[in-house]
């Protein structure tokens, strides 16, 4: 896990994140780096877009806290596929991280 806190530190800073710059981290946090974690976790982030990732995350922390009711009518059925949908991307953004949660 402090492979990751790492990466979202070095991307808060505007930092590079690779696998040099996550074990500078970690060791500067008084840690043994290892190698082969560092490599896994630079390399699950290559083109991530962590800000973005991050984002998701909050608007679906805030649509799990307060779920709309079913609007009358028809539109219910169409609005569980729009969700099945909306899920499903947020899911291939957030698919360079699921490596890392193995």
């Amino acid at each position: 896990m402090e492979y990751v806190y790492a990466a979202l530190l070095l991307d808060a800073a505007g930092k590079e994140i690779s696998e040099k710059s996550i074990e500078e981290v970690v060791k500067a946090a008084g840690m043994q780096p290892d190698e082969a974690q560092a490599k896994a976790v630079a390399a699950s982030l290559k083109g991530v877009n962590i800000k973005d990732v991050l984002k998701n995350a909050q608007s679906m922390q805030v649509a799990a806290a307060a779920p709309a009711a079913a609007p009358a009518g028809g539109h219910a059925a169409k609005e569980k596929k729009d969700e099945k949908e909306e899920k499903k991307s947020e899911e291939e953004a957030a698919g360079g991280l699921a490596g890392l949660f193995g």
